[in-house]
């Protein structure tokens, strides 16, 4: 991975970090919160040979000597010796070792200078303690330097410093802990991200799409946190960018084996979740603005959710249809006011494989071939059931919903794969849910082309509709000069 690739991981995971930091902070905050406050008082003690009557040289060597000595006395005061000695003389209520591990020296680099520092939840209690010590200490030096037979010692201690009464504590230290808890914190949002986008098979381009499908890109939707509120288009402004999103996807499908006379679609998806069944329904609308003879049939038979979307009677429709109770008429029901047909579900059946493959099915699809000029089917998703495949192998094509960041790449070769088994055509993909700049990318192409969209859609319809009652019968050749295929259709907007 180049920089620009990290970058484009780190803006994609940006929650994930975000996350890791703040988690971080929160948990040093609260530690730091709840930690006990610790006081330092510190004594300093000078180490030296007392020679009154030495020269030069004997000064220099006892100079020696002390700086050999002191670094041994660092790691004398801090042990259980003295400590026990303290804990006698102060009769303290804890133990030798206790105490040792509140003290701590240090020796003044290139001196003969000895600092002890005792460390306590009480500051006044430090204090006393770091006196107790430094005494102590002192002499037990003289003690332990006074040779045996001699009463003076050649080395001594001197406390040169007494401890202060401590005023603010030396732990916690908020700004220190919740600093490198924040750093720690984006260090470790960092590599998550990284190692997440590594494990990551979901598809998260157009590239991804085609690379595992091996199919055009037909439309690109962007993700939109009202879908769930208004899931069709005729419930947004006409300037939407999902509305422009679903004309796009219109006008390219007009390109899509453009010599047919009429064309038979199926929409599906690889697993559920994926909006294949709002943007069948809004494609129909899209398509009937544009003045085209549109039919829009539920074949999802397992979970149909076009009757609930459109509020239409799921009683009567395919099912029925497929059964003989009703003809495909009765079946039939009119959607709004840009003449879209839509044909439900109808009653749940035992067997929805095999109904989708009867011959009853072929049936009438070849009827509605005959009477519309598009025909979109709503299918289940290829990988949980064999319907799908079965319908898209009956109709002209299929086109594929593949969300962003959701669908595997795997998952969507597997549905290719459940396609050409029974020699279905993918006719094209649409790159759905898009959460990035994928999709802001074309929101220019839509902006540009609004303002003459719904123009050229209404005067589309009326071209359409006066072609249609000077048209010839449905049995007749509806492609002579003058017939409703002449017709432009509504191309709103720049290609993609």
């Amino acid at each position: 991975m180049d920089l620009r690739s990290y970058l484009q991981t780190f803006r994609r995971r940006w929650v994930l970090i975000a996350v890791c930091l703040l988690s971080a902070m929160l948990a040093a905050s609260v530690l730091t919160v709840r930690s006990t406050p610790q006081y330092a008082s510190t004594a300093r003690l000078f180490v030296s040979t007392p020679s009154s009557d030495a020269g030069a040289v004997d000064i220099y060597q006892g100079s020696l000597f002390s700086a050999q000595r002191v670094a041994s006395y660092a790691d004398l005061v801090t042990g259980k010796t003295i400590a026990q000695q303290v804990v006698d003389r102060l009769h303290l209520p804890m133990s030798a070792a206790s105490l040792s591990g509140e003290v701590s020296s240090h020796v003044v680099t290139d001196t003969v200078l000895l600092d002890v520092t005792v460390t306590d939840s009480d500051p006044a209690r430090a204090q006393r303690l770091a006196r107790e010590v430094a005494t102590q200490f002192t002499s037990y030096v003289s003690d332990l330097e006074t040779p045996p037979g001699a009463n003076v010692s050649p080395i001594k201690a001197t406390i040169v410093d007494f401890p202060s009464l401590p005023i603010h504590p030396v732990s916690p230290k908020p700004v220190r802990n919740i600093s490198l808890a924040a750093v720690l914190g984006l260090l470790l949002g960092l590599g998550l991200a990284v190692l997440r986008e590594g494990l990551d098979n979901t598809v998260k381009s157009a590239n991804d799409v085609a690379a595992a499908t091996g199919a055009a890109i037909l439309g690109h939707i962007p993700f939109d946190a009202q879908a769930t509120r208004a899931p069709l288009i005729t419930q947004l402004e006409n300037h939407a960018v999902r509305v422009e999103a679903t004309r796009m996807l219109r006008t390219n499908l007009q390109f899509v084996q453009p010599d047919k006379r009429s064309r038979v679609f199926v929409v599906t998806s690889s697993v559920p979740e994926e909006g294949k069944t709002t943007t069948a329904i809004n494609l129909g609308i899209a398509a009937a603005r544009a003045g085209q003879s549109v039919l829009l049939l539920e074949a999802d038979l397992r979970r149909p959710k076009i009757s609930g979307y459109l509020h239409l009677d799921p009683t009567v429709g395919l099912t029925t249809v497929l059964i003989g109770r009703v003809t495909v008429d009765d079946a039939i029901q009119s959607w709004g006011e840009d003449g879209l047909d839509v044909i439900t579900s109808g009653s749940k059946p035992p067997n929805p494989a095999e109904l989708v493959q009867s011959s009853a099915m072929r049936t009438t699809l070849e009827a509605l071939k005959s009477r519309y000029e598009l025909v979109i089917i709503d299918a289940p998703p290829l990988l949980p059931v064999t319907d799908g495949s079965l319908l898209a192998a009956q109709a002209d094509g299929a086109i594929l919903l593949v969300r962003h960041g959701r669908t595997t790449k795997d998952q969507l070769n597997q549905a290719v794969h459940h396609l050409t088994a029974v020699d279905a055509t993918l006719l094209g993909t649409v790159l759905n849910m898009i959460r990035h700049r994928v999709g802001q990318g074309y929101s220019y192409g839509y902006a540009y082309g609004y303002g003459y969209g719904d123009d050229l859609d209404r005067a589309t319809r009326r071209s359409r509709h006066a072609a249609r009652a000077n048209a010839p019968s449905p049995g007749s050749d509806r492609t002579a000069p003058g017939g409703v295929n002449e017709v432009p259709l509504s191309m709103p907007g720049p290609r993609p």
